[in-house]
């Protein structure tokens, strides 16, 4: 369609670049924030940038944060012997509505798939090496493989087992109350905090 303005035919394209917005949608959010008010609209604006420019990830496990240590990772109340390997950050979000797992993370920012072009040096799988070997911010007892349960998944799943087993710690993974295919984002609540509970040694 076209529209009667070039500004407005910019800010609907780049509405549109979001997942899940379709052109149509792009005009009604862009037509929407026209009415705001400028200091809405500005407010808006500046929440966006920040997640550019003053979002940390956090220097132990790379969840995002406000600050160089995430909350998780700062709280002292937490198992910090144990450490949950996931894909992203909305796994650790979906974990921590389970209300079932105490320990700490680790975020690989993705999953080996060489047809996508990741390898391992694209992940932050060194820096969970490096933070077993070193035990800091504390020793490590346990590894939780809580990956998709997707070919992706279980290469990285294998991989990850193999460089840690010279450090003789315990490796387990969720329990297959996840569907195999399943990303955790998507699994309800109850099955998924029964995975983490009921999670069983890793059998590389």
């Amino acid at each position: 369609m076209e529209l009667p303005s070039k500004i407005l035919q910019d800010a609907v394209d780049q509405l549109a670049t979001l997942p899940g917005v379709g052109k149509r949608s792009a005009l009604r959010y862009a037509l929407h924030l026209l009415e705001e008010e400028e200091s809405a609209v500005r407010d808006l604006s500046e929440a966006i940038l920040k997640l550019k420019t003053d979002l940390h990830h956090c220097r132990y496990c790379h969840n995002i944060s406000d600050t160089e240590v995430c909350p998780i990772c700062a709280n002292e109340k937490r198992q910090k012997n144990i450490i949950c390997v996931v894909e992203n950050v909305q796994d650790v979000m979906a974990i921590e509505k389970t209300q079932q797992y105490r320990g700490l993370y680790h975020v690989l920012g993705g999953v080996i798939s060489p047809i996508d072009g990741i390898g391992v040096h694209d992940l932050e799988i060194n820096s969970l090496i490096n933070r077993v070997q070193s035990g800091d911010p504390a020793p490590v007892e346990e590894v939780i493989l809580a990956l998709p349960t997707t070919m992706e998944g279980d290469t990285t799943n294998y991989y990850i087992n193999k460089q840690l087993l010279p450090f003789n710690i315990k490796i387990t993974t969720l329990a297959r109350g996840v569907a195999i295919g399943d990303n955790l984002e998507y699994a309800d609540e109850i099955t998924l905090g029964r995975s983490i509970v009921g999670r069983i040694p890793f059998e590389g």
